[in-house]
Parts: structure tokens; C-alpha cells; sequence
């Protein structure tokens, strides 16, 4: 079973340049919907935003997809 969670973790350690400091925190909303947050160090957020924001962009599509398979709906937040 994919944990939404865990995905997002494993995608935003790959990209970025310190890992340790990659934290994901999940919070279920009344309507059923997940809010996925990623923390990453602040030398770390232009690689995750990426230009035009379109690395921030992939990522939130990825997840989507991911989310849809579980028949689930997610957002992510980036802090």
C-alpha cells in the first residue's frame, strides 16, 4: 500500500541537498482530504520550488496521481 506520507519524503530527499532536514507532516481535513506539509531547509527551497515553480509543480502532480490511486484527494503545502 503506497503511504502518501512516505512518498512525498523520498521525493523531496532526492532533490534536495540536506535530508535530514526534510520533514513531512500529514493532516486529515473534515472533508476526507489530505494536507501533506514539507519542511525543508531554507538553503534546500529554491530546489524544491525550482524555477517558475515548476519542480513544486511535478511534485504536487505526482502526488496527485499517487492520491488517485488510493482514491484519495491530497494537497501539498511547502514550507
Amino acid at each position: 500500500m503506497i503511504i502518501l506520507k512516505d512518498v512525498l519524503a523520498d521525493i523531496a530527499k532526492a532533490i534536495v541537498d540536506n535530508p535530514d532536514s526534510v520533514e513531512v507532516t500529514e493532516e486529515r481535513k473534515e472533508n476526507g482530504e489530505v494536507l501533506l506539509t514539507l519542511k525543508v531547509a531554507p538553503s534546500d527551497m529554491g530546489m524544491v520550488i525550482g524555477r517558475h515553480g515548476r519542480i513544486a509543480k511535478s511534485i504536487r502532480l505526482i502526488m496527485k496521481a499517487a492520491a488517485n490511486s488510493l482514491n484519495e484527494k491530497v494537497t501539498v503545502e511547502i514550507e
